[in-house]
């Protein structure tokens, strides 16, 4: 049991996140550095990127 809580602790997934205002990429590691979450360019929000694979469900 100990061992599968370690594996889930130790994988972390890469999130990366883009200014809304000068669509600047950054991860979340570099967002957790900071003292407070804000862009270079001074900007506040930031919007979760998507992935770039498309998933095709078919239906029932």
């Amino acid at each position: 049991m100990s061992d599968i809580m370690s594996e889930n602790e130790n994988e972390k997934f890469e999130v990366l996140y883009s200014c809304l205002k000068c669509a600047t990429v950054t991860s979340n590691d570099e967002l957790s550095r900071l003292p407070e979450i804000k862009c270079i360019c001074g900007f506040r929000v930031f919007v979760k990127r998507r992935p770039g694979i498309v998933k095709t469900i078919r239906a029932v």
